[in-house]
């Protein structure tokens, strides 16, 4: 069982080696963590371990190593699933990230399940990839992609829900937006959606690291998250979905590890979660998301919440001192996550993420995969900074110091 200890700050910091790194002789003050988290000293140490005790293929070897990586990787699969309250480890299928989990549900679902004139419910303020497989399957079968829209406030219009869901097939939607912050409420608007017929598919890539996720109190069909966002390694993410559904599925990549007998014109496929799981896994990338897991359930995900809301409380009160600053998203700490957009008139968002660099404040500048949303809000780009559980609140002062200095450069 693993034992919570309190959200220090600067304990938590100790345990990431790259905080200890400076930029242009300043302290690395680390603002991106919505594109990908630091890791990590448990994290890097697994992995290391993996590849210098125990290196070889999961589930095919009867040797030791091989026996000892099967159980390594496994007991991964295994703390994901309690970790996001699925029903069964079998339910976790492995892939390589968010969007390779939405791909597979768009490929092996999607292409089985939705038909010429069917709807795909989306929202103005998905990430391309909970909206780009969804054009792909559209324009494959003939289906109608349908937009629930936000408001000035960065929220959704709820109020069109219901008349919006008429004939849908699918909803896919984000938890919480990688752009504005909005966290939604996925359990009322998924109790609505089956009400209608549709199943949901969630983007979940913003909310595991930040958030208590429960997948069955949610009421989901799909939900999909990546391990670099939630402090460890890339190459590995998850898709958890109903086992009725994924038994139902058929293979989204065919090869070694997802049969379970193979003739010349014909095979049949393995159990779950193999069917799904093509090939050499990413076995040391599913080691180290079982030990980011494990760091991560030690302080309870409500205390990583109340850290990134105190954190967004003080951010989005702090830029109010910041002239002619425009802020998107909630004004709602209790709405919105850890990522905070911004424009500055006259100041390109590249231009000032450069400046701030000179600080050694590492924001994001761009649209932020999400150029529909860019079109709502009327820019091409807005400035991102994004909160996690090492940073402190005089991180924000710096940043709110460093945006002024820049000012002063462009008046």
């Amino acid at each position: 069982m693993i034992q919570t200890r309190p959200l220090d700050v600067e304990a938590v910091r100790a345990d990431f080696p790259i905080l200890a790194r400076k930029i242009k002789d300043k302290p690395l003050i680390y603002l991106d963590s919505a594109a990908t988290s630091q890791k990590p000293a448990v994290v890097i140490d697994v992995m290391d371990d993996y590849y210098r005790r125990y290196n070889a293929n999961p589930h095919r070897g009867v040797y030791l190593l091989s026996e000892e990586a099967t159980v390594a990787y496994e007991s991964a699969r295994q703390r994901v699933a309690a970790f996001i309250n699925a029903g069964s480890p079998k339910e976790i299928i492995f892939t390589r990230n968010t969007t390779e989990a939405i791909n597979l549900v768009r490929y092996s679902w999607g292409r089985v399940n939705v038909r010429q004139g069917d709807r795909i419910l989306l929202t103005e303020m998905e990430h391309h990839s909970n909206l780009v497989p969804w054009q792909l399957l559209a324009q494959e079968v003939g289906a109608r992609l349908e937009f629930l829209c936000i408001d000035d406030r960065g929220l959704l219009q709820l109020g069109q829900l219901e008349a919006k869901l008429e004939g849908v097939r699918l909803l896919a939607i984000t938890h919480q937006s990688n752009t504005l912050g909005t966290i939604n409420p996925i359990k009322a608007i998924t109790e609505k959606a089956h009400r209608a017929g549709a199943l949901v598919l969630v983007d979940g890539a913003q909310a595991v690291p930040h958030m208590p996720v429960d997948v069955r109190d949610l009421g989901v069909d799909f939900y999909a998250f990546s391990g670099h966002k939630m402090c460890g390694p890339t190459g590995i993410g998850v898709l958890w979905a109903r086992r009725s559904l994924l038994e139902a599925m058929p293979p989204f990549l065919g090869g070694g590890d997802m049969i379970r007998r193979v003739k010349l014109t014909e095979a049949t496929w393995n159990e779950l979660p193999w069917k799904f799981e093509a090939g050499t896994p990413s076995v040391a990338e599913g080691i180290g998301l079982g030990a980011a897991v494990d760091y991560l359930g030690q302080f309870g995900m409500d205390k990583v919440r109340a850290h990134e809301r105190t954190l967004v409380d003080y951010a989005l009160e702090k830029f109010q001192e910041i002239p002619d600053i425009t802020v998107y998203g909630p004004g709602d700490p209790e709405i919105h996550g850890g990522a905070v957009s911004f424009t500055l008139p006259n100041v390109h968002p590249h231009d000032l993420a450069t400046l701030v660099d000179r600080e050694g404040i590492a924001v994001r500048a761009g649209h932020h995969c999400t150029q529909p949303l860019m079109d709502r809000l009327g820019v091409a780009a807005t400035t991102r900074a994004s909160f996690y559980i090492y940073n402190r609140q005089d991180e924000v002062d710096h940043l709110v110091d460093a945006i002024q200095k820049a000012q002063k450069v462009f008046s």
